[in-house]
């Protein structure tokens, strides 16, 4: 049985996004690869917009299975994080809208998937999906790179109509990152 996954890095400027077809025996193949950019002088809904119209006609023309999304962590650039969680809620729009179910993983769940080590730099992550893959160059730039990862990730923790928020079964790194995520807003809201 082939599984096939679209992964997607979000990001307003640069969107990682990345289709694997990934077998039972954990072979994979590479289908696309591509970064959707956007300028960041355009008006935001326009940057949304362009995410979005990226994102849904990779869904129509690929036909995923199942969509690997990174999810979204509190870092000190609000900035970038309310983007990243911007880019992210349009490409959880345009898969539910089509029915298919979306994974959330963490950076260090997919960087410990692909390397082996949940603390493993870019470099790293990028060198081992070119060797699962079988690519000659590693996928640049990084966005496009750990989209791959994030589809590959995906389709190994159990791919199609998985979903990691909704009541299905949690990794333990998910498990970790819900339970420091729920600890973080009990402190901010001092309970």
């Amino acid at each position: 049985m082939t599984i096939r996954v679209l992964g997607i890095d979000p990001g307003l400027t640069r969107c990682g996004v990345g289709v694997v077809d990934v077998q039972a025996s954990r072979s994979a193949k590479l289908v696309h690869v591509s970064v959707i950019r956007t300028a960041i002088d355009m008006p935001l809904e326009q940057r949304l917009l362009a995410i979005g119209t990226g994102i849904a006609d990779l869904l129509d023309e690929f036909q995923p299975s199942a969509v690997a999304l990174e999810r979204v962590f509190a870092q000190h650039n609000v900035r970038t994080v309310m983007g990243t969680a911007q880019a992210s809620g349009v490409a959880m729009h345009a898969a539910a809208a089509r029915g298919l179910a979306v994974g959330l993983h963490t950076p260090s769940e997919v960087k410990a998937a692909v390397t082996g080590y949940g603390a493993a730099d870019k470099k790293q992550v990028a060198t081992m999906v070119a060797r699962v893959l079988g690519l000659d160059e590693l996928p640049t730039p990084a966005d496009a790179s750990d989209a791959l990862a994030l589809a590959l990730c995906h389709a190994w923790r159990g791919g199609i109509g998985t979903r990691v928020t909704g009541g299905a079964a949690l990794t333990p790194a998910q498990e970790a990152w819900r339970k420091a995520e729920k600890s973080a807003v009990a402190r901010r809201l001092g309970t």
